[in-house]
């Protein structure tokens, strides 16, 4: 049954793997750390240990990959422990090329842990398709991109990046936590991995910290099983089912938070505080018809300047609905202050580059009433 994607946020893949006797509505939480054998070399349930696998976190598993059209997916304990993994998948002296705006996480990542370990990372506008190409040497192995990216909103073309990917041999990473599957699929425009922070809006309740990778191919998927149970990162039982409990509100989340979004990005313009507001939904954003041929949807991410620093932090000490935290991609709408919070390990020089300044703020838009949210930032805007 070949099922839209709102039926297989809310059921999965119906062929899956696993088949309990009980069919229970809710699936089960596994709460165990290992499964007995009935003779040596023989496993009846095909289960041993949890770290290795589970059935709960397989079952979410086998829904992520429903939704990504992915051969196969692996939960992990984070959205970094999935990049992590991924990153792991390269040798010394292998090159990336990689979108200049990227979550602050993965660049401290990239400079504390991967560059020790011998890559080396070539950032760019990858907007433009032109300086990605000329980034590529014989040492580059892939190609990582976010679209839209963390925090300015940057859309990347998917399409164009996987045919330099497919020209030069390289792998094509995407990075898909803003959009969700539910708005965007990567894997069915080129991209060979994707990756999500699932504590975002695949979880979508602010409740739980999460990570996927999402595979094109067997092989490629077997490596990153592999990874996952050497290192240890795998997702547990209860939190997998926190995941895939919130997954089945994932299609109405996305267009509630969505059709909010748009209302406040369009208020936001008008008002005389706001200097500029970034939000692929808006037809003057430099990437709208990009990301209008390669997604279903714009999402509910807003970042947007203020007239001076000191109305940035106002508003952020004001607001009383909107609540001022890190993450993105919940119920509730969050407002974030990249500078300080979410890119503060980036490099002055890059965040000076790219705008992420004193008066840059980052919201995400939950479930609220519209007029609720607009009004909360219209009374912390005032002096």
């Amino acid at each position: 049954m070949n099922s839209k994607i709102e039926t297989r946020c809310v059921h999965g893949d119906t062929r899956s793997s696993l088949n309990d006797g009980n069919r229970p509505i809710s699936f089960p939480i596994y709460q165990t750390a290992s499964f007995s054998h009935i003779e040596p070399g023989h496993n009846k349930s095909g289960f041993d240990y949890t770290r290795e696998s589970n059935p709960t976190r397989r079952r979410l598993e086998e829904v992520v990959s429903s939704l990504e059209g992915a051969a196969g997916t692996v939960a992990f304990t984070s959205g970094m422990a999935a990049a992590s993994a991924v990153f792991e998948l390269f040798s010394p002296g292998d090159r990336i090329v990689c979108s200049e705006d990227l979550y602050g996480g993965v660049v401290r990542l990239h400079n504390l842990v991967s560059r020790k370990n011998g890559l080396v990372f070539d950032y760019v506008d990858t907007t433009d398709p032109r300086n990605t190409a000329n980034a590529i040497t014989h040492d580059t192995k892939a190609i990582y991109i976010e679209t839209p990216s963390n925090p300015t909103m940057r859309v990347t073309d998917i399409k164009k990046c996987a045919q330099l990917a497919r020209e030069n041999g390289l792998l094509l990473i995407v990075d898909n936590t803003f959009l969700s599957p539910y708005f965007q699929n990567p894997l069915s425009l080129g991209a060979d991995i994707v990756i999500h922070s699932g504590s975002k809006f695949l979880s979508g309740h602010n409740d739980t910290i999460s990570g996927f990778v999402c595979v094109k191919d067997e092989e490629l998927s077997s490596r990153i099983h592999l990874l996952s149970k050497t290192t240890g990162a795998a997702l547990s039982p209860f939190d997998s089912w926190l995941v895939m409990r919130g997954i089945k509100t994932l299609a109405v989340r996305m267009e509630r938070q969505q059709e909010n979004a748009k209302k406040l990005a369009e208020w936001l313009e008008t008002h005389p505080k706001v200097t500029k507001v970034i939000y692929p939904g808006l037809k003057d954003h430099p990437g709208y018809e990009t990301n209008a041929a390669q997604a279903r949807g714009t999402g509910s991410m807003i970042s947007f300047y203020v007239i001076d620093k000191e109305t940035a932090r106002r508003v952020l000490e004001k607001v009383r609905l909107v609540i001022f935290a890190e993450s993105l991609g919940g119920t509730e709408s969050l407002i974030t202050y990249p500078l300080i919070q979410t890119h503060a390990d980036v490099p002055d020089d890059m965040k000076q580059r790219l705008g992420i300044n004193e008066t840059l703020l980052r919201i995400s838009v939950g479930l609220e009433n519209a007029e609720d949210i607009i009004a909360d930032l219209a009374q912390a805007l005032e002096d």
